[in-house]
């Protein structure tokens, strides 16, 4: 062992015993409040005083996979949608805005009653009814006050103002001021209470524009798209996030309301707040704008439970583009017992140049530029996938990755890690962990999230004590059971030589 990894490992572990001591769960309980209002609304609040601000994270427990069954894309919509104001934001004249955005929806549903007939579609009155609703967007757009929403968050200094939307879940953050906690209390009410579907075509073509770009003209988009399509034959995992084309093209604001309706309710949200505030002064504030969301059912939960895969299924596409190769195997969701064996698999294989792909098939065997396993794709929620891939260097093909990847494969399976990779995982772990917790953005996200999935904050420090007790044996039983031949889905890009353009026939002169 060099001077140099004694003086490093030393350093980390001086590093993190001083910051774990700061960091650890009976701080945190100290500092830490959560309250479930009468509408179901839960709040946390965490003081951390060390400077004059304040993150916060809201978390919508529906993502993409609670698209309903022919409207892929909804779910990512609120994202777009999610700056556009209030009854009382971003317009000039809200009763009128009503009636006209009312008149849109009129307009659309005629254009579209004709657009989607197989039979008998006139195509003359499909023009006119597009036009009507053209003119009816105009209209409504008359009352609108563009980005008024996120200018007054931005004038009173709030920083890294966003919005994801996941498989799982749609998350709302930004960071600002303390002494603006009241002003984002009233902002955040009115975005999950008062939203108005304005300019929603407007973003519906945006969103159309996304896909075109992200996936449309991407050959590893649409090879990622086909390979989750492939993967489940049940489970909405398998459906675009984004959302597939002809769906995003037909969605409308009645059925975006239609769904917040169902999903944006207080008891199925989480909102963390973290930074220099006073649980006793900080609660009163949110209660008196959060209280006013109406309550709602909890939505149910998903039924749909995807079967288990007893046979290999591939994906291959083949065009003039940069050679990749991808799979996947099922795998349990968050909960299941193993789950931090599959993170110590993910270490393992992908962390850094000590890990075990880089070095077999990148600096080794010099096969491929980069190679990567990683777990809980395309989401954790319901049982996803952990899934390997490799982009070969020059002169070489995806069925050498794919041979590669399986060799490490059957070394896990039947020899045990060294006890220097199982401990650079404990320690990296713990790290990570611990480091989620050093900024309030982070530290609002984390609790968040795992009340959300955990119904306790707490289980966030309890991950270290499940990462501590992963063994090595674990880790070949896991690999056994899951990296098997009838539990894999595979997906590939061959390169094959563009296509010559015909050449024109000659004729007689």
């Amino acid at each position: 062992m060099s001077v140099r990894h004694v003086l490093t490992t030393l350093t980390l572990g001086l590093a993190l015993g001083s910051f774990a001591c700061a960091q650890d769960l009976a701080s945190f309980e100290k500092r830490t409040t959560v309250k479930v209002l009468p509408n179901g609304l839960t709040l946390i609040v965490c003081e951390r005083p060390e400077a004059p601000v304040f993150s916060f994270y809201t978390l919508v427990d529906a993502g993409s996979a609670d698209d309903p069954q022919g409207d892929s894309g909804l779910a990512h919509m609120f994202e777009h949608m999610a700056f556009k104001g209030s009854t009382e934001i971003g317009t000039t004249n809200y009763p009128a805005e009503k009636m006209a955005l009312a008149r849109v929806e009129t307009a659309y549903a005629a254009y579209d009653d004709e657009y989607r007939k197989r039979v008998g579609q006139d195509p003359q009155k499909l023009a006119q009814l597009k036009k009507a609703f053209e003119e009816a967007q105009a209209a409504a757009q008359k009352f609108v006050i563009p980005n008024q929403f996120s200018e007054i968050a931005e004038q009173n200094g709030a920083v890294d103002i966003n919005a994801s939307t996941g498989e799982d879940s749609t998350q709302y953050f930004w960071s600002m001021p303390s002494n603006r906690l009241e002003l984002w209390a009233y902002l955040e009410s009115q975005r999950i209470g008062q939203p108005v579907q304005r300019e929603f075509y407007k973003e519906r073509d945006v969103v159309q524009e996304e896909r075109r770009m992200r996936i449309d003209s991407s050959p590893t988009g649409r090879m990622v798209e086909q390979f989750l399509a492939t993967a489940y034959v049940a489970h909405p995992y398998g459906r675009s996030g984004v959302g597939w084309e002809s769906e995003i093209s037909q969605v409308s604001a009645t059925e975006a309301e239609a769904f917040h309706k169902k999903y944006y309710v207080p008891s199925n949200m989480v909102i963390a707040v973290v930074g220099d505030l006073k649980a006793s002064e900080t609660m009163p504030v949110l209660e008196r704008y959060f209280s006013k969301i109406p309550a709602g059912p909890k939505p149910a939960p998903m039924t749909t439970v995807e079967p288990p895969q007893f046979a290999e299924k591939s994906v291959v596409i083949r065009e003039a583009t940069q050679p990749f190769y991808l799979e996947g195997y099922h795998r349990p969701d968050y909960r299941d017992p193993d789950d931090s064996v599959y993170d110590a698999i993910t270490d393992i294989f992908s962390n850094g140049r000590t890990a075990r792909l880089y070095r077999s098939l990148v600096r080794d065997q010099k096969i491929a530029a980069e190679g990567e396993g990683f777990s809980g794709f395309p989401g954790e929620k319901y049982p996803g996938l952990f899934a390997f891939y490799a982009v070969p260097l020059p002169g070489h093909t995806p069925e050498e990755m794919r041979t590669a990847i399986h060799k490490e494969l059957d070394r896990l399976k039947t020899e045990d890690v060294s006890d220097e990779e199982l401990a650079r995982f404990k320690t990296r772990a713990r790290v990570d962990v611990l480091r989620g917790l050093a900024d309030n953005d982070g530290l609002a996200h984390e609790l968040a999230e795992y009340q959300t999935r955990y119904g306790d904050w707490r289980e966030l420090f309890r991950e270290l004590d499940r990462i501590n007790a992963v063994s090595k044996a674990d880790i070949r039983r896991v690999a056994g059971k899951v990296f098997v031949d009838g539990n894999r889905t595979s997906a590939r890009i061959e390169y094959a030589a563009p296509k010559k353009p015909a050449q024109p026939q000659g004729g007689a002169e």
